[in-house]
């Protein structure tokens, strides 16, 4: 990365979705699970016109913290404590062996503890304040993820969070990337969670119609690129990812499964929820990425496309491409076709899969393409995962507000 002398290693990667957790679990997930999109159990849709969802129905919080912690943390918070140790654990990182004090934490969600909140808002109108948790107020705020993580292993570094829309865990990797390449920290977690699925926040994004209501068939709901696209399918999800000085991973001799090279950030100053029709400013988001990894667009063996399987998005996102990358036509494809649209978790998973191209020398499909739309021209790696050798990836990550994340990736 330019802004900084030190190189920047992944070397840890830890998930939650509703296809799989853990490095593998998504990965096997996404390429050849089956889909984990269903009707939703969690609330009544009934009223809404969406009725489907990405929910995680095995998720054992015991079986990552003390029973205690799991009881007194909210959903989100036991989100971000699971996938911090499975990150942590899949690192092989010793914390007592480095300085806590250069080890921080960065993660971004879009809501936040909002599905904890209006539960406890529900016991405050039936009952009362005092059927409301106490910890309701040190639980809803976005910090909560990365504060407990902090509390949880010990950490006293940088501590920040994000609530930057669906761009939100890609540029809490961007920006923790830079920490650590400007020497900063030896070591940050970074990434995204989040817990969308209330009745309240259901509603509201399928009020405003941004949502598939391919009811009667869940499976295929998410068809990013797809001509019968009609919306995104959302999910709960979570991706940590432990980013470490290259040499000192290297002296320990960490597994190490992929570079950050590049990082770039925009806002398209349009629309809270509709992309720049002329695409300048995402596919300006991708330059400055390349730009920041030193990296030609001929080099990008791969595109992980923020393909979040709306009209609009899809076809802004071609042009974009498109235009970034000038005559070169690498694959693309949206993971979110797999694990639904986990909002500003979204960006920290879809990371996670990217720097796993690399070893496994194959590329993640972009599931339910039935037919290409015509305003999605691009090369895109459909249905089942494409056998490759890459060498540099891109991912995208673009959010309500005109916020767009772009962050390249290479083998080492």
């Amino acid at each position: 990365m330019r802004q900084g002398t030190h190189r920047v290693a992944i070397t840890g990667i830890g998930a939650l979705s509703c296809v799989g957790h853990g490095a593998d679990g998504l990965w096997d997930g996404c390429a050849r699970g089956p889909s984990g999109v269903g009707p939703v159990t969690r609330f009544d849709s009934g009223p809404f016109s969406c009725k489907i969802a990405g929910e995680i129905k095995d998720f054992d919080p015991a079986a990552w913290m003390d029973e205690k912690i799991a009881k007194r943390l909210d959903r989100f918070a036991q989100f971000s404590l699971a996938t911090a140790r499975m990150a942590l654990t899949d690192s092989g990182l010793d914390l007592d062996a480095v300085d806590r004090e250069r080890v921080g934490i960065y993660i971004g969600s879009a809501l936040g503890g909002i599905a904890f909140a209006e539960e406890q808002h529900a016991a405050f109108l039936a009952h009362g304040i005092k059927a409301v948790r106490p910890t309701l107020a040190i639980s809803v705020f976005g910090g909560a993820s990365s504060c407990n993580i902090a509390m949880e292993f010990g950490t006293f570094g940088p501590n920040v969070a994000n609530a930057n829309s669906c761009a939100s865990g890609a540029i809490a990797v961007g920006e923790a990337a830079r920490l650590v390449a400007r020497g900063e920290v030896r070591a940050m977690l970074a990434g995204g969670v989040e817990c969308p699925l209330s009745q309240l926040a259901f509603g509201a994004f399928s009020m405003i119609r941004a949502m598939s209501t391919r009811n009667d068939d869940p499976s295929t709901a998410s068809r990013p690129f797809d001509r019968d696209r009609d919306g995104f399918v959302m999910a709960e999800g979570a991706g940590v990812l432990v980013l470490e000085e290259m040499e000192s991973a290297k002296r320990r001799g960490a597994r190490i499964y992929a570079e950050v090279l590049g990082y770039g950030t925009t806002n398209d100053a349009y629309s809270m929820t509709s992309p720049r029709p002329d695409a300048l400013q995402s596919s300006r988001c991708m330059r400055l990425a390349l730009e920041d990894a030193e990296c030609a667009a001929e080099e990008i063996g791969y595109v992980s496309a923020h393909g979040s399987s709306t009209v609009l998005n899809d076809s802004g996102e071609t042009t974009a491409i498109r235009s970034a990358m000038g005559n070169h036509r690498p694959p693309v494809s949206s993971t979110k076709s797999a694990h639904g649209h986990a909002l500003g978790a979204a960006g920290a998973m879809e990371l996670a899969l990217c720097a796993q191209t690399f070893s496994r020398s194959e590329l993640p499909p972009n599931r339910n393409l039935f037919r290409k739309a015509e305003d999605c021209d691009l090369d895109i790696v459909e249905n089942t995962p494409r056998k490759a050798t890459v060498r540099r990836v891109l991912s995208n990550s673009f959010g309500f507000g005109g916020i767009n994340a772009c962050v390249v990736l290479g083998a080492v």
